[in-house]
Order: structure tokens, then sequence, then C-alpha cells
């Protein structure tokens, strides 16, 4: 041995120590570095088919269920307005008073008339009678005769005519006493005391309209029609039996009409300028909350959709072409991206017709850390309604399809 071995003993050895633990520690790098990332974690629902009523809100503007405008049906002077505007006015109330004299005049005239001629009837039958027995002695020619038949006939059409006449002037007098011919709240007067009318004149005296009940007319878009009529033929939507034409109502300024109303029917006509027809329902309105020309929402029932599927709109997001698409989850634990047809949206939710079946695991959390292919961890959504709960209904008119 030299002797400057036993000097660079330690120093040797302290070398290759270093040359070890440099080496493990590179080994513990290369190994944390190629240890598997961690799976993300996605929340889902599932979708599953449940019962639904789909309903359609649709603008509308009420109409008086009655209305009768006033008008007079004899010349004359008004007399006196005996009633208070805008009150409740039954069938048969006298609303105005047209001064009667000249028609009692005209009723007494005629009936003077008819006395006149019934008076003279007698006279004429006897002398008629006389010279009919007269003719078969051959007392009395043949013409003597005849103008007494005729005398006598022309004495009994008198009497009927004046007996018309009469009948006529007592109409007349009734009629100006002008009455009410329906029920109903009567608005303001277009005339006053002392104003000449006349009859059958273009000028309403005043309108009654009857409001309890009260139409509400609702235009429905004809390709709306026919949409609803394919899909009730196909079997997507039931009718819902005695209910199907109950209809709901929103008020204008937001709040909900107490009352239900029944669809009474549809129109047979589109109108030509907005491609819809007319639905018209009726509507109790014991409190006189509905006035006619009204602006209102009316929710009308489409039908019952048994097996609807609805998740949440935050689940549905849009391909470069704004196709409608969503992530699930599918049995291996992979994500899958599926094409959706909507149908509408159903308040936080959207009703799908097409692209998922029963039980598939719809990604609503986590969508924007995976891919289309990817391995993921499932956290069930636990926040969404209780089983056996039907979601209300609160939609628009159809806002998404395809």
């Amino acid at each position: 041995m030299q002797p400057n071995e036993s000097v660079n003993d330690p120093l040797r050895w302290t070398i290759v120590l270093m040359a070890l633990l440099g080496g493990l520690s590179l080994g513990g790098c290369d190994s944390r570095q190629q240890s598997p990332p961690p799976v993300p974690e996605v929340v889902t629902v599932n979708a599953q088919p449940q019962r639904l009523v789909l309903t359609t809100e649709l603008p509308g503007r009420t109409s008086a269920y009655l209305v009768a405008e006033i008008r007079p049906q004899v010349n004359g002077i008004i007399q006196k307005r005996l009633f208070p505007e805008g009150s409740e006015v039954k069938a048969g109330d006298v609303l105005y008073q047209i001064d009667p004299a000249p028609f009692h005049a005209a009723l007494d005239s005629a009936r003077a008339a008819l006395g006149r001629s019934e008076a003279n009837l007698p006279t004429i039958r006897l002398r008629a009678e006389r010279y009919r027995g007269l003719l078969s002695e051959k007392a009395v020619s043949q013409q003597d005769y005849d103008d007494k038949e005729a005398a006598l006939k022309q004495a009994e059409a008198d009497i009927e005519y004046w007996k018309a006449a009469v009948e006529t002037a007592r109409i007349n007098l009734g009629y100006t006493r002008v009455t009410a011919p329906i029920a109903g709240r009567i608005g303001k007067s277009n005339v006053t005391d002392g104003a000449l009318v006349t009859a059958y004149q273009a000028l309403a005296l005043a309108t009654i309209q009857e409001i309890d009940p009260i139409y509400v007319d609702v235009p429905q878009s004809t390709s709306e029609l026919l949409r609803l009529k394919r899909r009730l033929e196909e079997g997507h939507l039931n009718q819902d039996g005695p209910n199907q034409k109950k209809v709901k109502l929103t008020l204008e300024d937001g709040a909900a009409y107490p009352f239900n109303g029944t669809l009474q029917f549809r129109d047979v006509t589109v109108d030509p300028t907005t491609g819809s027809v007319i639905l018209r329902v009726v509507f109790p309105n014991p409190e006189g909350v509905l006035l006619p020309g009204m602006f209102v929402r009316a929710v009308v029932k489409e039908g019952i959709n048994e097996h609807a599927i609805l998740i949440p709109q935050q689940a549905v997001s849009r391909d470069p072409k704004g196709n409608p698409v969503t992530l699930i989850v599918d049995g291996e634990g992979h994500v899958q991206q599926r094409m959706l047809t909507l149908d509408r949206a159903i308040g936080d939710k959207w009703l799908v017709s097409s692209g998922l079946s029963p039980g598939d695991r719809v990604i609503i959390e986590g969508m924007q850390r995976v891919r289309p292919g990817a391995s993921v961890s499932v956290v069930p959504f636990n926040d969404g309604p209780k089983d056996g709960a039907e979601p209300k209904n609160t939609a628009q008119p159809s806002i998404e399809s395809n």
C-alpha cells in the first residue's frame, strides 16, 4: 500500500456515497413523473321518463259574452234617462222614456176608427141578408145583391185593418219605453234628456255588455296546430280526458286568474294576415275582474306526454353548427357525446324529444374537464325533485326545436 492511499480513502467513499444518493434522487423523480393522473369527477343525473302535462301559453283578448247596442224604435224626444251610467241592469229594465203623447193619440185614433167600422157592420150585414131573400123572389136584380155583398166584405175588411192599426199603435206606444234586452253592465249614455232621436238611428243610445261569463279569444298559429295534431296521431301525446278543455289565465300584471276557463271551440277559418285560428275560451267572471278588451295570456293544454325526459339546461351545449349536444357516461365509465332534439324549455330544464334513452347518465357538472372517450368518476346529483313528483310546466310556446 502506498502512503497516499490512506489519505484518499475518505474522499473516495464520499464521492461514491454522493453518486448513490443522486441516483436514488433521480429515480424518485422519474417514478413520480410516470404515475397516472387522477380520474376527473363529474356530476350526473339519470334520464328517467315521467308523466308530463304539456301546455302552451298564448296571448289573447277578452270580449263580452253578450253585447246589445240600445237604439230607439220610434221617433221622439227623450223625456228621461232612467239608469245610472256604468251600473248593472236586468233584462226588461226601462232605460229611456220617449215622449208618449203622440203615440197615445195615434192609439186612440185607431181605436175610434175600429169602433166606427164595427158599429156599421151589423147594418150592412142585415141589408145583405135581406137582398139575398129578395133575389130568390126576383124582387131585386143580381147586380143590387152583388153590391150589398161587396159592401159587407169591405166592412169586414175595414174592421181587420183597424184592428191591425190599433195593434201597431199599441206597439209603437210600448216602444216609447226603451228597455234593456239583456242583463249586464251598461256604459255611458250618448244622449241626454230632451234629445231628439229617430227610429233605428246609427248612433246607439248606450251599450250593454254581459261580462259574467266572459270570452277570451286566443290566436293559435296553424303550424302549431298541425304540429299538435301530428303528435296526437303519432301517439306522442295523449288527451287529458275531461280536463283537456280546462284553461288557466294570467292577467296583464302577471297575477294568476283564480278561475279556470273552458275551451268552447276552435274557429274553422284561418286569418290570412296572421296565419292563425281563434280559440274561444269561456271564463267565469263573478267579481268583474276581467273587462272587455283586456290583454291576457291563456295557458292551453296540449296533452300528456307519458314518457317525457327532462334534463337540466346546463347539461346542454352547442356544437359549432349550433346543434344541441350533451355528454353522458356509459356503462364502462367513459364519456360519450349525444346529439339531441329539444322540444321546449320546462322551467329550468329541457324537454328532450330524441337523443337520450331511459337510464342514461347525463353530465351536468364537470363537462369542461372531460372529452368524449375519457374515463371519469361519477358523482350522482342528489338535489333533484323527489321520486314521483311531477314538474310544473310553465313553458312558453315551443322555444327550441331540432
